[in-house]
């Protein structure tokens, strides 16, 4: 799977019921790739698409769900669910309601 051909499937709300508390928090990074996915697809959904955020604000809604903000960054990022420049990110990916 890569980034341009990623799509949600149906089981991935078992993965989603696995990887997040409760309380909306990540429980931990999955390291299968697949799955990671799944996570960074979910993560995706709290960016407004055509809203740039500074650094320090994706940092902050990232830090509602996992302490690791800098790896999450990242993995939005490289797997192309994020873009950004000169310390701006914005949203380049995932799936959207309609």
């Amino acid at each position: 799977m890569t980034r341009s051909t990623w799509q949600p499937r149906p089981d991935d709300a078992e993965t989603l019921r696995r990887f997040f508390g409760k309380d909306g928090r990540l429980l931990t990074i999955p390291s299968k790739h697949a799955k990671l996915l799944v996570v960074l697809n979910q993560l995706a959904q709290s960016f407004e698409l055509g809203k740039v955020y500074p650094e320090r604000e994706v940092n902050e809604i990232l830090g509602r769900f996992h302490e690791d903000v800098a790896a999450l960054r990242r993995y939005l990022y490289e797997e192309g669910f994020m873009m950004r420049e000169g310390g701006f990110y914005w949203r380049s990916g995932g799936s959207v309601d309609i």
